[in-house]
């Protein structure tokens, strides 16, 4: 098939300037609760954009593990490479794309690390496994062969055979919004697209944007 002509017709829902609600987050929070009722998987997903302090962009899928009017929480090794691109550069972008609803959230803001306390207790809430796997993975370096994990994990299990504690090097971060647009999927490409800015005078403004 010619890749050119793989396409398909969004005519599932629409999105109305009557519908929006007035604060992004609450906008959030009702697709949020729809793509959950939906059963989609990976619902938590998204594309995380960071870049370098010249601006080399660079991208990759982590998971949402909370968000409230703070803003949108995940979690990794604060030795990858994500993470020292957010170091020099707390610039980012998340996107969702829930296909099954035809639809798009796109958030920008600043990036800052949670407090540790916050850390601890998501870290605490994992299966052993993955408390294991944090020690284990020095995430984003050059390595040999899967054998040094494995290794690492025989290790950190033989160490670590009750209580598990939180890496010094693995905690979590947070996107604080400015932007965030909503795209709901139409027909004939003319989709709804809304953009909430954050203004200098603490408001979120909205606005329609061409498709």
């Amino acid at each position: 098939m010619d890749i050119g002509h793989i396409r398909q017709d969004y005519q599932l829902k629409t999105l109305d300037e009557k519908d929006l609600a007035l604060d992004p987050f609450g906008q959030f929070g009702v697709w949020w609760d729809e793509a959950i009722k939906s059963e989609i998987d990976d619902v938590n997903a998204m594309a995380l954009a960071t870049a370098t302090r010249d601006g080399f962009p660079s991208a990759r899928i982590v998971l949402l593990k909370a968000y409230d009017h703070r803003g949108f929480e995940f979690f990794t090794n604060y030795e990858s490479h994500k993470a020292r691109e957010l170091a020099e550069n707390p610039n980012a972008a998340l996107v969702f794309f829930w296909k099954e609803l035809q639809r798009q959230v796109r958030i920008q803001g600043i990036v800052e690390k949670v407090a540790a306390e916050e850390s601890d207790r998501y870290y605490n809430s994992r299966p052993y496994g993955s408390r294991i796997g944090a020690w284990s993975s020095p995430q984003s370096a050059t390595i040999p062969s899967r054998t040094i994990l494995e290794e690492n994990v025989a290790q950190y299990s033989e160490q670590y055979k009750g209580e598990v504690p939180r890496p010094p090097f693995w905690g979590g971060f947070r996107l604080v919004p400015n932007m965030f647009e909503f795209w709901q999927g139409r027909s004939s490409r003319l989709h709804d697209r809304f953009q909430y800015r954050f203004t200098e005078s603490q408001v979120w403004e909205i606005a329609r944007l061409a498709p």
